[in-house]
């Protein structure tokens, strides 16, 4: 019996999303289209069930991925079949063809990848526009920039945009208006920018070809369509020519040329002879990449027969035959010996010279190659000599790519798929024969067209927002960025004073409706170019809900399923989940929502059933959603089909017993061998079984049940064997008795046409398992006697069970009895643990004995404890089962643990102390919580563990919102290790400060929190400001005044020095910095008023936070005495002073004067 590792929704590790009511049954075996699919199963990706996703709420880009991908298989499906009419016959190249056919059975359908890509799609918070609301055009299909047509039919240009309002059409051709009114054979279809050029009434399609652009508009912007170039597929005639005989030399390298004439797209070439057969192929005769024929020798059986080149061209289906070559072979063995053909050294046998290697492709010993990354390599190397050399293929400096190399067209090319930068180098072939050995080197230089880092997407913004466009390819050469708004560049568009372009970056601040547009980045190198449609709306919507209302979602008990609750608002609404109507927000624990606003819950229990209410707020108002969640119990096969070997003519039944949730309709149905059983007249179905009466041979397979309800399913399969098991070994006899070993040996039985692999001794004892079989040890199968070694005090029982590769025989009658004398126990139970259940106990568990470990009557156990590093006596206690409850302890303290053995003939070895622990409760909160600001950009957070951790520390959980006085921003919650007492986070803005909650969590769950605030920026109207103002008039005109006061200040200080007064003025020269000074040579300040050390250095963590590793401060740090002032949004009113040492601040009160920076900072 075997159990599939894979099970439907209620899989061990499926996830999977519940469809609605009106599902198809994925799990019975039926294949709908790929869309129905989507719409209503689970996607199964190789070892995870993934969500399913509504097709008709699927965005139009993912759609239209998806119909590429039934497109594109298509395509490949007619390239294979291509390949395989076109593939060259004989005994080196059959290999070919399976190939091929097994890649093709092994690709999973592209629906399958699609479907995959649509659920991620889901996932990734892209929001899109209601189509009732006004938006910018944007494209939802278009051709294919290189788009070929078949000449004898209509062309079609594809573009269609959506839009609102919808948007209007007009195509250029070759960067020029065309004007499709003033030409009657080209139409636009309705609603659609697609082209029609019809050519029923005449007309050439070689008069249409260019380069064509579709502009999508409407009153909002204009979206543009890639530059699609228009090429009619060509099928040119083969020239004629008259093809003298070839005369060449038995032994001699020989290349006929092919040289097809051009077509588009390139034609297929293979050889054949005049006659239409296939030219066969070897590594001595091959077809080359360019579609020559190389002879690596020439024999003189290769004038038996004449040589075509062919050419099968792809839109017309032809096939054109260009004219024979004739061979005439000049021999010194005139005579064409066929028993010569397996002579070992046929060269030597007809007289030709052995030769060494030289190349026929490519010529010379060192060539260079260019590819674009993507793109499949091929490296060829063919080479002439007698015998035939061997090519091999070697990499400088490394090893090929091994999961992406291989091999074709009998070693001579090597085809690397899916170039990346790192395969680029130099490889060579080597070349070699008996002869002796030559090698080419092959330099290999990747390049790449523009592919995306960042691709614009469409920015969705409420008045007085700020956003961003990022357009970041990469590629070699360097791609260069071209900006474009609504389809003209961005350098001659009407100025913005609201838009910033910075490079590969366009910057929007305080948007207005005005600023609606659609945006085109087109990145591009020599090697292509990439068109991206982006654009700005701005809106001033209040949240909606997009999806139904009430929804009913079924799902099954202890499996992953989401929520969806699409919603649409500007500004972008936040949204919460609630259960039944109250409660906190559901987020965290079990319950993970994505940013487009579904829920995840991660395993569904019972007590997950209900309503859950999805609330979407924003500055406008808010709206709300619900669904109704109920949970079926899983399917279950709970007695399973088992694996049989049946004897010809025999009746065999498979029982599969199901269990499933009563309101779920199941259906059992069965397959064999993976496909559905078709139930004739010599089977037997019923609800929980199987019957095949009168076993015949072709009954034998796997068997597999499938228990399925429109919600999940469960597999068990079993393996049906026509043969014979081994008869039961007979005649069992002990002998050589022992005190602590015995001989067994036994008759064999039949074997049943199958050899016996092995034999399994088991024992059976009458004391503490009586009736139960277990293994002793294992035999091969060509012995019949052998020595058991036997444990103190057991009464043995030993049967043998015979193995051969059908499966096991009947285990053979037992034999006599023989019991064991007793003995102290020699070793003590295993794996002691000592874990608290609760805060006031502790828990000591062991695995019990068995009997042949036992060695003796009444197994007992002594068990002992005290608390760990005291001197506390050992407490003990004799225990007769597996388990010890020690209650009233304290919370979380070590203990010392000893369980020893104990039989009557004593006790066994001193046994090894075990640390365990009482048990745990909630950690107290984290101390010395401080917040530091070190400047305008970041705040380090730096705390100590808790005083009482009361148990194994398994992380801390920061809690943080930003607020600008009554205002809050949306809470963020970081999860760091129980090691981990630093954090850095960056500041959103210069302007909101940040409430920080911080807790300690053990496994009981989180502890009492610490809370703290980050103190206000420092100068904030001067820090925002200072770059606006720096060029305003009256800005330079203060600038100037204060440098008049500052002169005349110093004038005064030196007045007064030169009089004898006494200033606190200290040279830096003179005076070293003391450790109480605050202010760094960086210029920045730190609020702390403990150890002025320069901020160690952060580290960027996975999810992309900053986190620093120490820092400490408080507001309180921020002013001297507390006296510093806020604002109601939270800064300070007021310059930043430092703290002082109290000495200093009383010893210079009544002499210090007011310095020139002082003044400086006074008057900014």
């Amino acid at each position: 019996m075997r159990r599939l590792a894979v099970r439907g929704a209620a899989g061990d590790a499926g996830e999977v999303a519940a469809p609605a009511a009106d599902s198809t049954d994925c799990a019975r075996g039926r294949h709908p289209s790929p869309r129905r699919l989507i719409d209503l199963c689970a996607i199964w990706d190789p070892g995870v069930f993934l969500p399913a996703v509504g097709w008709k709420r699927a965005s139009g880009f993912a759609r239209r991925r998806l119909n590429e991908a039934e497109t594109l298989n298509s395509v490949r499906e007619a390239q294979l079949e291509l390949l395989e009419a076109a593939r060259p016959r004989g005994p080196g190249s059959r290999e070919r063809g399976p190939v091929l056919r097994m890649a093709r059975q092994q690709q999973p359908p592209p629906w399958v990848h699609a479907a995959f890509l649509l659920c991620l799609l889901s996932l990734s918070g892209a929001i899109e526009i209601p189509m009732d609301l006004s938006q910018p055009p944007t494209i939802t299909k278009q051709s294919v920039k290189d788009h070929i047509v078949d000449p004898r039919d209509n062309i079609l240009i594809e573009c269609e945009a959506k839009g609102n309002p919808a948007p209007s059409f007009h195509w250029t051709r070759n960067s020029r208006f065309f004007n499709i009114a003033k030409d009657p054979r080209v139409s636009m279809r309705r609603r659609s920018g697609t082209l029609v050029i019809d050519f029923r009434s005449g007309g050439r399609p070689e008069e249409y070809e260019g380069e064509y652009q579709c502009f999508a508009r409407n009153k909002f912007g204009t979206a543009l369509s890639n530059r699609i170039r228009l090429q009619v597929s060509k099928s040119p005639l083969w020239p004629k020519e008259n093809l003298d005989p070839v005369v060449v030399q038995e032994g001699a390298p020989l290349t006929l040329q092919c040289n097809p004439p051009p077509g588009l797209p390139s034609p297929v070439i293979f050889w054949m002879s005049s006659s239409m057969e296939p030219i066969t192929q070897d590594k001595r005769v091959s077809q080359g990449h360019n579609g020559d024929l190389y002879f690596s020798n020439v024999m003189l059986q290769d004038m038996q027969t004449d040589y075509s080149c062919n050419a099968r061209f792809h839109f017309t289906h032809t096939i054109q035959q260009k004219n024979a070559f004739t061979l005439k072979v000049l021999t010194n063995n005139p005579y064409n010996d066929s028993s010569l053909r397996n002579h070992p050294d046929i060269y030597s046998a007809r007289g030709v010279a052995e030769r060494t290697p030289s190349f026929m492709y490519p010529q010379g010993t060192a060539s260079s190659q260019m590819v674009l990354r993507g793109m499949d390599l091929v490296l060829e190397c063919i080479a002439s000599g007698v015998p035939t050399p061997d090519i091999a293929w070697y990499k400088k400096g490394g090893d090929l790519p091994s999961d992406k190399a291989k091999f074709e067209n009998f070693n001579k090319a090597l085809r690397i798929t899916n170039v990346s930068e790192e395969d680029s180098g130099e490889y060579f072939c080597l070349a070699s024969n008996k002869m002796g050995s030559i090698r080419h080197t092959i330099s290999v230089r990747v390049k790449a067209a523009p592919y995306w880092l960042d691709e614009p997407k469409n920015l969705i913004l409420a008045p007085g927002e700020d956003g961003r466009l990022v357009c970041r390819a990469n590629g070699n050469p360097k791609p260069t960025v071209q900006w474009m708004v609504n389809g003209e560049p961005l350098q001659s568009a009407p100025p913005n004073p609201n838009r910033e372009v910075a490079g590969d970056t366009i910057i929007f601040r305080d948007t207005q409706i005005s600023s609606r547009a659609v945006y085109q980045c087109n990145t591009s190198n020599e090697h292509g170019y990439l068109l991206a449609n982006a654009f700005v709306s701005v809106l001033d919507v209040p949240p909606r809900m997009l999806s139904p209302r009430n929804q009913l979602i079924r799902v099954i008990l202890y499996n992953r399923t989401r929520l969806d609750c699409p919603f649409f608002g500007s500004p972008i609404p936040t949204l919460r989940w609630f259960k039944n109507g109250q409660g906190s927000n559901l987020d965290g624990g079990n319950y993970h929502v994505y940013e487009n606003g579904s829920l995840e819950i991660k395993m569904i229990r019972k007590e997950d059933q209900g309503i859950y209410t999805c609330v979407a707020t924003n500055i406008l108002g808010k709206a709300e959603n619900q669904v109704r969640l109920e949970v079926k119990d899983p399917t279950r096969i709970y007695r399973m089909p088992e694996d049989q070997v049946a004897k010809r003519g025999t009746t065999v039944q498979l029982e599969c017993r199901v269990k499933h949730d009563p309101s779920l309709k199941l259906t059992v149905s069965w397959l064999k061998d993976d496909e559905p059983l078709y139930i004739g007249n010599r089977m037997k179905k019923e609800d929980d079984s199987l019957t095949i009466f009168g076993v015949a041979e072709r009954d034998q397979g796997s068997y597999t049940c499938v228990a399925s309800t429109e919600l999940d399913q469960d597999l068990a399969k079993a393996y049906l064997t026509v043969l014979g098991r081994p008869d039961r070994p007979r005649d069992l006899e002990l002998t050589d008795l022992a005190e602590r070993s015995v001989r067994l040996t036994w008759i064999p039985g039949d074997d049943n046409n199958s050899p016996i692999t092995d034999y399994v001794v088991q024992f059976e004892e009458d004391q503490f398992q009586p009736g139960v079989w277990h293994d002793h040890s294992k035999f091969p199968g060509s012995v019949n006697s052998a020595v058991l070694q036997l444990s103190p005090y057991v009464n043995y029982q030993f049967r043998v069970i015979a193995i051969n590769e059908v499966g096991s025989s009947h285990p053979s009658l037992p034999s006599e009895r023989y019991r064991t004398s007793g003995a102290p126990p020699e070793s003590n139970p295993a794996d002691v643990k000592g874990e608290g259940t609760r805060k006031n106990n502790m828990e000591i568990t062991w695995t019990p004995m068995n009997a042949t470990s036992a060695f003796g009557p009444n197994l007992r156990y002594i068990v002992k404890w005290r608390r760990r590093e005291t001197r506390e006596t050992w407490n003990n206690v004799t225990v007769w089962g597996s388990r010890y409850v020690v209650g009233q302890t304290p919370v979380y303290v070590p203990y010392e643990i000893r369980v020893q053995a104990e039989n009557d003939f004593g006790k066994g070895p001193e046994p090894d102390t075990v640390i365990g622990y009482s048990g745990e409760d909630l950690p107290s909160a984290p101390r010395r919580f401080r917040v530091r600001q070190p400047n305008l950009e970041t705040i380090n957070l730096e705390w100590d563990h808790p005083e009482h951790p009361n148990g194994i520390l398994i992380g801390y959980t920061l809690k943080y919102v930003a607020f600008n006085g009554t205002k809050l921003g949306k809470q963020i919650v970081e999860n760091f290790s129980p090691n981990q007492t630093k954090f850095t986070m960056q500041r959103a803005d210069p302007v909101s400060r940040y409430r920080f909650t911080l807790s300690a969590r053990t496994q009981v769950g989180s502890g009492e929190a610490a809370t703290e605030e980050s103190p206000a920026p420092p100068n904030e109207a001067y820090t925002n400001n200072q770059a606006d103002i720096a060029t305003q008039g009256w800005f330079i005109g203060l600038m100037c005044a204060i440098a008049l006061l500052v002169l005349i200040l110093l004038i005064v200080c030196f007045i007064k020095r030169s009089r004898g007064g006494k200033y606190p003025v200290r040279e830096k020269k003179d005076v070293p910095l003391g450790p109480e000074d605050p202010k760094e040579e960086d210029g920045s300040f730190d609020y702390s008023d403990e150890d002025n050390k320069p901020l160690q250095g952060s580290q960027t963590s996975l999810d992309g936070t900053i986190k620093q590793q120490e820092s400490d401060d408080s507001l309180v740090d921020y002013g001297e005495g507390g006296e510093g002032q806020f604002n109601e949004d939270g800064s300070f009113i007021g310059q930043y002073t430092v703290k002082k040492d109290k000495e200093e601040t009383e010893g210079n009160e009544s002499s210090e004067a007011t310095s020139p920076v002082n003044a400086i900072y006074s008057l900014a």
